[in-house]
């Protein structure tokens, strides 16, 4: 696929520490046209590290839309153009799949080039199993949007990765305590870089270390899959008590109760319901 034809690179950048660059991607930065950075100040430091001159143009999430035509126009008159963020790999949370599915519809040779990866770094030195898992991107902002997705991830058997502000992390915490203050997670934070630390247990444990000790740097959250916990005969009791109640007949409430909770219903028909003679 690497020719003299004009060709998108995707080429990922180091998260903190400049030695965790392929010698691929060095070259690759090297000899390309232009280098399509989501903040060009912050790509010139990695440049001027290995001293590397190149033609740089901004794209990120502002512009992306109105430079994507730009970019293709020049692919397609024969430049060799490397596309990078800031950090890590492009497109996974940042700006560059507009971009890619635009020169894939065009015909457009897409080489992408293996990378540091936040996401996966922190998965790997997490202790939290790492077979399978959910990347979630970065956390919603809103209470409201939070709480659900953290319900989701409840349910999930997967290890949950989420990308978090220091800003946010606390109240994000907060919110995970409330779910389920056993929940076994992990914290990671500036990775690679000088002052890396990856905490590991409880929420609420994790919760008052940085409680204590305050948040800074990027910040990497895992959640361990299986944290809901499974209805027991006294969740299954009051929700039948509560349908009753409600006008509900008893096999009426077996039936709801048994596809709400997950239970089988031969099971909930022996539970003493209070108020009710079972004999």
């Amino acid at each position: 696929m690497e020719n003299n034809v004009g060709l998108l690179y995707i080429v990922p950048t180091p998260i903190g520490n400049l030695e965790d660059i392929t010698l691929r991607a060095l070259n690759i930065l090297r000899s390309v046209d232009l280098i399509a950075c989501e903040d060009t100040r912050h790509t010139l430091k990695l440049l001027n590290h290995y001293g590397i001159q190149a033609q740089r143009i901004s794209y990120h999430e502002h512009n992306e839309r109105q430079r994507t035509g730009e970019i293709l126009e020049k692919i397609e008159r024969g430049a060799k153009v490397a596309l990078v963020s800031d950090a890590g790999m492009p497109v996974i949370s940042d700006p560059g799949d507009i971009l890619v599915k635009a020169a894939l519809e065009a015909s457009i040779s897409v080489v992408v080039l293996p990378g540091a990866n936040a996401a996966l770094t922190a998965l790997v030195g997490s202790g939290l199993p790492a077979k399978k898992f959910s990347f979630q991107g970065f956390m919603p902002r809103k209470s409201t949007e939070i709480k659900e997705v953290l319900q989701r991830a409840m349910g999930l058997a997967d290890t949950t990765i989420f990308y978090e502000s220091p800003k946010r992390l606390l109240r994000t915490l907060e919110e995970i305590q409330i779910l389920n203050p056993d929940w076994k997670i992990a914290v990671a934070r500036e990775l690679t870089k000088l002052h890396e630390e990856i905490h590991r247990g409880s929420v609420t444990e994790i919760l008052d270390y940085f409680s204590e000790f305050g948040v800074r740097g990027e910040i990497v959250l895992l959640l361990e899959g299986g944290a809901s916990k499974p209805p027991s005969q006294q969740d299954a009791i009051e929700a039948m008590e509560r349908l009753m109640e409600e006008g509900l007949s008893h096999s009426q409430a077996v039936k709801q109760v048994a596809k709400e909770l997950g239970m089988k219903r031969n099971e909930l028909y022996g539970l003493s319901i209070p108020g009710r003679s079972n004999s």
